[in-house]
């Protein structure tokens, strides 16, 4: 196992643990598990717990692969952080998708739902950021 696919690993579960966490948070506490009327939309809370826990998620996770894992892209932050974009925007569509059908569909509970999701995206991500965003 390579330094960068350990790293890739330790700092990603880390942001992962910190997601999940953040997710469950604003789902049950913030929330309350009800739906969150804006005026011109009303989102459900398993998807509105999502929009608010990406942006943090996001940021984090940059930051550590950046500085942790792929500490040795010759690549311009500006560029890696647009890139990085691209694969989470990605990755939130798999989230979103997964998110409706498990929970809207199949009845499933929102965080095991999440948490399952979360497998399929990680092997996505990993590629993508190894291959695309921090070559």
């Amino acid at each position: 196992m390579s330094v960068e696919f350990f790293r890739y690993g330790a700092t990603g579960a880390a942001n992962l643990v910190f997601d999940w966490l953040l997710y469950f948070s604003i789902f049950h506490f913030i929330l309350r598990q009800q739906m969150l009327h804006l005026g011109f939309v009303t989102l459900s809370s398993h998807i509105a717990a999502l929009a608010f826990s990406f942006p943090i998620s996001f940021m984090s996770g940059f930051l550590l692969q950046k500085y942790v894992t792929f500490n040795n892209s010759d690549l311009r932050g500006k560029v890696q952080l647009f890139r990085y974009g691209i694969v989470v925007v990605a990755n939130l569509v798999i989230n979103y998708i997964g998110l409706k059908l498990f929970v809207d569909v199949f009845g499933w509970f929102p965080t095991p739902s999440k948490m399952a999701i979360t497998i399929v995206a990680t092997g996505v991500s990993y590629i993508s950021q190894k291959k695309f965003t921090f070559k």
